[in-house]
C-alpha cells in the first residue's frame, strides 16, 4: 500500500472497556449515567465516535446487560451534541481454563460464553451505527483467558451485522485477523470497503513496534477505512503514527489512563490532545456527520 498521511483524521474514544481498570482510576465510568456523560464528554472534545462498553454500576465488571446499553444509547442520543456510537459485541467470548495440571473444567468465575444471538442481542436493540467484531481468537494478557471467536462464530456475528445495517468495526490484534477479515468480506458476510481498527500491543497480539504496525497496514486493502491506537504510554505516539500512515486514530480510557506521568485522564483530556496532535501535523479533526457521509452511515432511534 503507498502510504499518504491522513488529512481528515476522525478520532474514536473508547469510553471504558472491559478490563479491570474500574479501582485504578475514579474517572473510569462504572454506571450507565456516567458512562454516557463521559462519551458525551468525549464528543464535546472533538471525538467523532464512542465506543462502549457496559459494566455492572456497583462492581465496576464488565457486563453484557442489555438494558444498560439501551440507557447507554438513549443518553446519548438525547444530547444536545452529536456523536456516532459504537457498541462492543466483543464480549460473551471470554474461556478461562484451569492451571496447567488441569485445564479442564474451565473456570466458571471468569468464563462467559454466549451465543452468537446473545452477544448481538444490544446490538439488534440499540442499532448503533458502528459495533465492533473482534477478528479472531487470541492467547489475551492472563495466564489462562483466552478471547475466542471461531471463524463460525464470526460469520454468523458478522451476517446479522450486515443484516441489521450495523457497520461492522474488525478489531484486528495481529495480521491474521486481517487475513480472516478480508475472507469474510470474499464471502459476502461483510461488505466492501470495510472499517478497520488495528490494536497494537495488546498482550498477546500484535506487539506495537513500527515494524509490525506497518505490516498490519500493508495488510489492509487499499479502499477500506482503518484506525490505529496503541496501550498506555504508546497511545499518543500511536495518534502520530496512525495520521502519518494514512490511518485515523483512537483514544480513551478503554486503552490508557494517564495524561502525563502521574497525572490520570479523563476522556476529555485524552482525546483534546489527540486533536492537538492531529491539527500540529498539519491535518484536520472531522465530526460525526463527515464520519457518516464518509462510511455510509444511518443515525437510528433503538427499537421500541
Amino acid at each position: 500500500m503507498p502510504l499518504a498521511m491522513n488529512r481528515e483524521v476522525f478520532i474514536t474514544c473508547a469510553v471504558t472497556g472491559s478490563g479491570g481498570t474500574q479501582d485504578r482510576s475514579p474517572h473510569v465510568p462504572r454506571s450507565p449515567k456516567q458512562i454516557a456523560e463521559s462519551a458525551i464528554a468525549a464528543a464535546k472534545a472533538g471525538a467523532a465516535v464512542v465506543h462502549c462498553h457496559v459494566r455492572d454500576p456497583e462492581t465496576g465488571k464488565p457486563s453484557r446487560k442489555v438494558a444498560y446499553y439501551r440507557e447507554v444509547t438513549e443518553r446519548i442520543r438525547d444530547a444536545e451534541v452529536d456523536v456516532v456510537l459504537n457498541l462492543t459485541a466483543g464480549m460473551g467470548g471470554d474461556m478461562v481454563f484451569g492451571p496447567p495440571s488441569a485445564p479442564l473444567p474451565l473456570n466458571s468465575a471468569g468464563t462467559d460464553m454466549g451465543s452468537a444471538e446473545d452477544r448481538m442481542a444490544h446490538v439488534a436493540e440499540c442499532l448503533p451505527e458502528i459495533c465492533t467484531l473482534d477478528c479472531g481468537t487470541m492467547n489475551f494478557a492472563e495466564a489462562d483467558y483466552v478471547m475466542t471467536n471461531t471463524p463460525g462464530m464470526l460469520r454468523a456475528m458478522g451476517g446479522m451485522m450486515t443484516d441489521l445495517g450495523v457497520l461492522p468495526e474488525i478489531e484486528a490484534f495481529d495480521t491474521g485477523h486481517l487475513w480472516f477479515a478480508k475472507e469474510l468480506v470474499r464471502e459476502g458476510v461483510l461488505k466492501s470497503p470495510a472499517l478497520v481498527q488495528l490494536c497494537m500491543g495488546v498482550p498477546w497480539g500484535a506487539p506495537d513496534d513500527l515494524n509490525t504496525f506497518m505490516a498490519m497496514v500493508n495488510n489492509v486493502p487499499s479502499d477500506w477505512t482503518w484506525s490505529a491506537f496503541s496501550l498506555g504510554r504508546h497511545q499518543m505516539a500511536y495518534v502520530a503514527a496512525a495520521v502519518l500512515a494514512g490511518g485515523n486514530v483512537r483514544v480513551g480510557l478503554e486503552d490508557n489512563l494517564w495524561l502525563d506521568k502521574g497525572v490520570l485522564a479523563t476522556n476529555a483530556q485524552l482525546v483534546e490532545r489527540a486533536v492537538g496532535i492531529i491539527e500540529g501535523m498539519g491535518a484536520r479533526v472531522i465530526g460525526p456527520a463527515e464520519v457518516r457521509k464518509k462510511l455510509g452511515l444511518v443515525k437510528r432511534a433503538p427499537r421500541g
